[in-house]
């Protein structure tokens, strides 16, 4: 009798087919560049392969791969390469649907990196404040300080940048 033969990594396929645009997206708002964010979630799955945890369900798996992201885009940002960095002239913007959704990325994108993080997770990943706060390790309440903070930064900009 023959068992099914299954490909090694299949379960890291079936991740990426899952999860790969929500961590590229959270890697861009790290980041700021596309080929930085696809290197990141590459990385992010690298690793899955690398050390192939154990998962208590669909839920922890997700939480473990923002958690590892968002760690390896804070070690991206640290490295000393990155502030050597010349920016290419000529290449692809961000595109938003509107000009108004533009101008929100790229403030939201120049936030500090603690606040876009739990930004990006509220509003664009739809997260709770709880599941914030479990992926990142940090309390609800600062999960909640760092939203407010965030969103006063945002305002601040919003206000600053409108004609009077």
């Amino acid at each position: 009798m023959q068992r099914p033969m299954t490909r090694p990594g299949n379960h890291v396929m079936k991740s990426y087919e899952i999860y790969a645009e929500m961590l590229f997206r959270i890697a861009f708002v790290h980041l700021g560049s596309r080929e930085d964010a696809e290197e990141a979630t590459q990385d992010t799955f690298i690793k899955l392969m690398e050390k192939v945890p154990a998962f208590k369900d669909d839920e922890h798996q997700k939480a473990w791969l923002i958690r590892v992201i968002t760690n390896h885009c804070k070690s991206m940002l640290g490295r000393g390469w990155r502030k050597r960095e010349v920016k290419l002239e000529g290449v692809e913007p961000v595109t938003a649907d509107n000009s108004g959704d533009l101008a929100i990325l790229q403030l939201v994108l120049a936030l500090p990196v603690k606040y876009k993080t739990v930004i990006h997770l509220y509003y664009y990943e739809d997260y709770p404040v709880q599941e914030i706060s479990r992926v990142l390790e940090i309390s609800e309440s600062a999960v909640k300080m760092r939203l407010q903070r965030g969103r006063q930064l945002l305002k601040l900009e919003l206000e600053g940048a409108e004609p009077e």
